[in-house]
């Protein structure tokens, strides 16, 4: 990788960053409650698009470099495993030990499933 992919995965990281801070912002304020939904529906929309970008970059029809910066840097900055264990932590902590167990365990079912999904989906376009 030169050096100039590197400065341009971490721009889009810093991009995905902001991103996931907005999308996680405006689904905590439309829905309330214990479950961490804007980690939920980061995570879930950001591992869509990794599989789409890994279909993509499979067929050739995505560069190995615009692969890295786009999964890589901008996937890697806007999904958050540490925020989703971090979640599942604090609802164990408080008591509600079936929803921690629902969120570390549906969070993992949902991504692998949104990513076979998106390369489901774009492999069919390509």
């Amino acid at each position: 990788m030169t050096a100039g992919e590197l400065v341009l995965v971490g721009l889009a990281g810093g991009i995905g960053a902001t991103c996931r801070f907005v999308v996680e912002t405006l689904v905590r304020r439309r829905w309330l409650g214990v479950m961490p939904w804007g980690t939920i529906v980061v995570n879930v929309s950001g591992s869509l698009l990794i599989g789409g970008l890994a279909a993509a970059c499979a067929d050739g029809a995505l560069g190995s470099q615009a692969y890295a910066v786009a999964a890589v840097g901008f996937c890697g900055g806007y999904t958050t495993f540490s925020a989703a264990m971090m979640d599942t932590v604090r609802l164990a902590q408080v008591g509600a030990t079936g929803r921690a167990v629902l969120n570390a365990c549906g969070t993992l079912a949902l991504t692998c499933t949104a990513a076979a999904f998106g390369w489901a989906v774009v492999a069919a376009v390509l």
